[in-house]
């Protein structure tokens, strides 16, 4: 279980995917402090389990379904990742609850600065918008954000500087495909609904 608060800013330092799975290896100090083998770290919003690490950088086997399914298939050395660490269960939640499960990725549309704001315009796979309302919360690419706006199959997300700064938002431009993972709460409700309604 993660939060959406990103920790650190690591470095691709490979991805071999000609095997299945493929082993991505990520430069970042800061987040191994305290992490053991086995234990789980979210790589653009994405759930993987530490399979190796040197106190400098880790490595974690994906498997193709994931590779296929987020936009970790197309990382090369050198990209920059967001990450963090599991939440602690005696720690802050400060963002919102993340699983790590990304649910689909969506393109960016537009990107609009305003008064010391960047406003991004998100492309929604069809079938996600049900899940995402006006002043709820997302996961772009790991990062806890509040819905701006909602139309239809687009979303707005304003980002503060601070937000561009730490994370990879700050590079992402038009065009640009971002891992998302809606708010687990509506999926659960959704389905307690549809299974009453069947019932009666």
């Amino acid at each position: 279980m993660f939060t959406g608060i990103i920790e650190e800013l690591g470095t691709v330092e490979s991805l071999t995917s000609p095997a299945d799975p493929a082993r991505l290896t990520i430069r970042s100090p800061q987040v191994l402090a305290g992490i053991a083998l086995g234990d789980s770290i979210a790589v653009n919003g994405c759930c993987l389990t530490v399979t190796a690490e040197d106190g400098e950088t880790w490595s974690a086997d994906v498997i193709a379904t994931t590779l296929e399914a987020t936009t970790l298939g197309g990382l090369a050395a050198g990209d920059p990742v967001n990450l963090e660490r599991c939440v602690r269960v005696d720690g802050r939640l400060d963002g919102h609850i993340v699983q790590g499960h990304v649910d689909a990725t969506g393109e960016i549309l537009d990107r609009e600065e305003e008064a010391g704001t960047t406003r991004l315009r998100i492309q929604l796979p069809a079938g996600l918008a049900r899940y995402v309302v006006a002043k709820g919360s997302l996961a772009v690419d790991g990062v806890s954000l509040t819905v701006a706006a909602i139309d239809g199959d687009e979303v707005t997300i304003g980002l503060i500087p601070e937000t561009l700064a730490r994370t990879t938002l700050g590079r992402r431009d038009i065009g640009h495909r971002v891992n998302l993972e809606v708010d687990v709460l509506a999926k659960h409700v959704e389905k307690l609904l549809f299974a009453e309604g069947a019932r009666r």
